[in-house]
């Protein structure tokens, strides 16, 4: 099922498992039907490039070598870091629908719900 995972693009995660268990980092990438999860300086795997040539015709050539870059890993491996008081601590989240002023395309307002992401350990919107 593809459906939204329990963190976002941007937000701070801690690992719980794999070789890279513990490590603090931000997500860059998320992929909701795999439920996959990028992280910034998590899974880093090697990449063998050859020398290859320009596509747009500039006669360039792009250097080749081992790359080294993220890989995705699954997202029930991580968890939604917080500050509390200084220290990073892992969290789990709710979320609460709060009743908002929405507009129109005509101009006129409405009441509507909306839905916000609340840490549990602090209680606060993150």
């Amino acid at each position: 099922m593809a459906g939204s995972l329990h963190v976002k693009k941007g937000d701070r995660v801690k690992v719980l498992a794999g070789k890279d268990k513990g490590v603090i980092g931000e997500i860059i990438a998320i992929d909701p039907k795999a439920r996959r999860v990028t992280v910034s300086g998590v899974n880093i795997v090697k990449r063998h490039r050859k020398d290859r040539q320009d596509t747009s015709g500039r006669n360039q050539v792009i250097k080749g070598g081992i790359l080294s870059s993220e890989a995705p890993i699954d997202a029930s491996n991580v968890a939604l870091v917080v500050r509390v008081e200084g220290k990073d601590v892992a969290t789990r989240v709710r979320y609460e629908r709060r009743e908002v002023t929405k507009k129109r395309p005509d101009g006129s307002e409405y009441q509507g719900y909306r839905s916000y992401r609340i840490a549990v350990k602090t209680g606060k919107e993150i």
